[in-house]
């Protein structure tokens, strides 16, 4: 089982799909269009337009689909969702073909325009489908017989987990779960260890899915235990693993229990996306242009503010530090410098608004944000993005976790320039500050759109020109 093999054999069929489409149009209009508009037979010559058509339509398709998300988690697709994928990205891409490429056309009759945009889309639509339906339904069918399974750990051991893996394994389709074991979420669920093994604690979960490379977590408990609840939920956060719930009676008479497939026990599945894969695409790509952009325009204000901090105290233009980013990994933020050279000998230390350590310029720099225009080198980079939650370095993350362990929970998405919180709090001068900041970036990242983005950049733009930064 290879994803990647999967992924370009979806890659390859598209691409297939989408050159035969473009060669159906091209001999549509060519045996049928033009003669009616020539007034004579036409022989069907590949020319120059449709050799150039060849090279870049399949392109397009290719990269409208992976906006679309159509090449995200390949062994998770399902038939279903091919065809409502296939239709409305075949109909988005079709109409945008026809202004690009068809609309300017000598035609005979207008009739021609809708006969040329009928054909592009139901044959674009039927190929690709056909191709997606026969890679999907073998995985499918793979998965069902057994042959492709997902490495999963069950949290509790309650009866109604017993309950589950039996009704799973009894299943003649098997809905690709192969239990590795359960880990103990309390001292009374000892039910499920009758057919499988113990293989720890709540505690020990974050490094039993590094080890074992799990894939699927099924929670075991009473989804109103919420204590619990987030402690597991908390342990599993940036590992990668798809979180499952079996439902109780309540979940399932409040309506939070929807059915994915026809076959096996119903779960409900905790949705890890943050926001639609296109608008994933459209939020990285604001980052690259407008970092390019704000680099290149700014360059002479980064000169001039280099200038100022050299003149104001001994020490380098820039200031490096180690932050935790995106699932955890360290990188090195780029500032302009603030405080006085080796102003934290003594250790790490957070910064207030009268602190002696900041020189008049980093003042008035930090009062602005201007301190953190260098940034948007990181965020070419991939280290940040525009907005998001602000990044922190690991000696305060670690007493921030043991106040609020839902802090975790940031490290989902890519730390940013600016942030909700950051702009509702600033700069942080303790600890309680921290955990008060929280609250607004947990908030942003379960409400993350390129709208909420786009507000958030207009509040800090407004809180550099007036000056009002803490």
């Amino acid at each position: 089982m290879n994803p990647r093999l999967l992924l370009v054999g979806y890659i390859l069929l598209d691409w297939a799909a989408a050159a035969a489409s473009w060669t159906v149009l091209y001999a549509f209009r060519k045996l049928r269009l033009e003669p009616e508009v020539l007034g004579t037979d036409v022989s069907l010559v590949w020319s120059e337009r449709y050799m150039q058509g060849l090279a870049l339509v399949p392109l397009f398709w290719i990269g409208l689909y992976a906006v679309a998300g159509m090449y995200a988690r390949p062994l998770k697709r399902h038939r279903i969702l091919e065809v409502g994928q296939t239709l409305w990205t075949t109909l988005l891409g079709g109409v945008f073909l026809f202004f690009a490429l068809l609309l300017d056309d000598t035609i005979g009759r207008y009739q021609h325009y809708y006969a040329s945009l009928a054909v592009l889309c139901l044959s674009h639509f039927s190929m690709t489908l056909l191709g997606r339906l026969v890679l999907t339904t073998r995985t499918v069918r793979r998965i069902h017989k057994g042959i492709w399974s997902f490495p999963t750990i069950v949290v509790g051991g309650n009866e109604r987990a017993l309950a589950m893996v039996r009704e799973m394994e009894a299943l003649r389709k098997k809905p690709g779960f192969r239990f590795e074991g359960f880990v103990q979420a309390n001292g009374s669920d000892v039910d499920l260890a009758q057919i499988m093994p113990r293989i720890g604690q709540v505690s020990d979960l974050r490094q039993l899915i590094i080890d074992r490379q799990i894939q699927e977590v099924v929670i075991a408990i009473g989804s109103g235990d919420h204590a619990i609840l987030e402690r597991i939920l908390n342990e599993i956060e940036g590992t990668g693993a798809a979180i499952r719930i079996i439902p109780d009676i309540y979940d399932i008479l409040s309506g939070s229990v929807r059915m994915s497939s026809i076959y096996g026990t119903p779960l409900m599945e905790i949705d890890q996306r943050l926001m639609p894969q296109w608008q994933w695409v459209i939020k990285r790509t604001m980052d690259w242009v407008v970092s390019l952009l704000a680099l290149l325009v700014l360059l002479p204000v980064f000169v001039v503010i280099a200038v100022l901090v050299r003149r104001s105290s001994p020490g380098p233009a820039f200031y490096r530090q180690e932050r935790i980013g995106l699932h955890g990994r360290p990188f090195d933020i780029i500032k302009f410098r603030t405080m006085y050279k080796d102003a934290e000998a003594a250790g790490p230390q957070l910064s207030s608004e009268l602190d002696p350590r900041i020189t008049p310029v980093g003042r008035f720099l930090r009062k602005s944000r201007l301190d953190e225009l260098p940034q948007f080198y990181n965020v070419l980079r991939g280290d940040m993005t525009l907005v998001g939650p602000r990044p922190e370095r690991a000696h305060f993350i670690a007493q921030i976790t043991e106040r609020a362990p839902h802090y975790r929970h940031l490290s989902k998405v890519r730390p940013g320039i600016t942030s909700w919180g950051q702009v509702k709090y600033g700069y942080a001068e303790n600890v309680e500050q921290m955990v008060a900041r929280l609250r607004f970036d947990l908030i942003y990242i379960e409400n993350m759109s390129i709208a909420l983005d786009l507000k958030i950049l207009a509040y800090t733009v407004l809180t550099v020109l007036k000056g009002r930064g803490k």
